[in-house]
This record gives C-alpha cells, structure tokens and sequence, in this order.
C-alpha cells in the first residue's frame, strides 16, 4: 500500500524522533534497525525509503536530539529569569536528569559513540556543543571578562563530565556528590 508523501514525510519524522530517543538510552550500535522501526510502529522495509543508511538516521536523530536539549536550556532559562544559570544547573545537574538517558543529553548519552563515527555525525554534535558554549558565554557574561570562552568551556566539561560520571556508578548518593559539587564549582567559576 503507498502512503502519500505527507504521511511518509510524518513516518520519517517519527522515526528520526524514535531514534533519538533510543540513540540516547543504547547507543548507535545498541539497537538494530528492526527494533528501532518496530518502536516507531513501521516494518524494516520502510527505512531504506526514508534514509540513505543507518548513519544518516544517527546524524538526523542528533541534530534532533541537540535541538531539543538546546530547547530544554531555554525553557529552563525562560522559566527563571532572575537566575537563568541557576535554572540550566538546576535541570542539567538533577538526579532526574541522571535517571533520563532516553531524553537527556545528548552529548553525555551519544559523545563517545559519535566520536568513533566519521564527520557527519561528528558534525551535530559540534555544533549543539557550540551551541551550549554560546549559551553560558550568555549566561555568565555579566560576570566575566577577557576569560569568557574559556570559562563556559570549563564549566560545559564539568557539567558534561558530572552528568557522564553520576550515571555510571550506582551508588546514588555518590552521583548525587558529583552533581552537587559540579553546581558548587560552575557557580565559583561563574563568579570568579
């Protein structure tokens, strides 16, 4: 049965949204091409009319999953205007953002997989992490002089790293430690 081109169109965009998230919570090599059509409710067949290859979804579904985390940071930052810092710290470095691999951050769920893949997947997620860097160069300006860029880089690797870290152990006051620490420390740099 053909579908028209508006519900192909829809079915691409499902899939890519389905990738995303599953990207996110096993990884690029983590889910097979049946599983991830059969989440998005289409049969295997079908991939190969929307996608080139397995890499072209990866590079779609980043560029999707970086955009919605670079939504995320806005919402947080509309929703405490009189922090906007505080809020990105509040939602970024939470338990709750811990426990959300299929939604979370793409750069702590993806970053290692998309570095052992060519430029074209490499590509989304340079600029969602240029992205981020602008976005804290913003939110810590006031404070900061000659040092911007380096400090939001700084403060980007410790939330990166913090997140990366709270998900792998299992002790859970131990990732809660990193979280907490990791806000203490993005603030004193943010001030210094």
């Amino acid at each position: 049965m053909r579908v028209s081109r508006v519900q192909a169109e829809e079915n691409r965009q499902t899939v890519i949204n389905v990738a995303s998230r599953l990207f996110r919570e096993h990884g690029f090599d983590g889910i097979g091409l049946k599983d991830l059509m059969e989440a998005a409710g289409l049969t295997q067949g079908a991939f190969y009319k929307q996608f080139a290859s397995k890499e072209d979804l990866a590079v779609q579904a980043s560029e999707r999953a970086l955009e919605s985390a670079s939504c995320r940071w806005a919402a947080a930052m509309t929703a405490e205007p009189a922090d906007p810092l505080g809020a990105v710290l509040g939602f970024y470095l939470s338990v709750g953002h811990r426990e959300e691999r299929a939604d979370g951050c793409p750069v702590v769920a993806l970053g290692s997989d998309a570095a052992r893949h060519g430029d074209e997947v490499k590509a989304p997620f340079e600029a969602g992490i240029r992205t981020y860097l602008e976005t804290l160069e913003r939110l810590i300006s006031q404070t900061q002089g000659e040092e911007l860029e380096s400090k939001a880089m700084a403060i980007l690797s410790m939330m990166v790293g913090a997140l990366t870290i709270a998900r792998v152990v299992n002790d859970p006051d131990l990732a809660k430690s990193f979280l907490d620490t990791a806000v203490a420390q993005v603030r004193n740099i943010a001030a210094a």
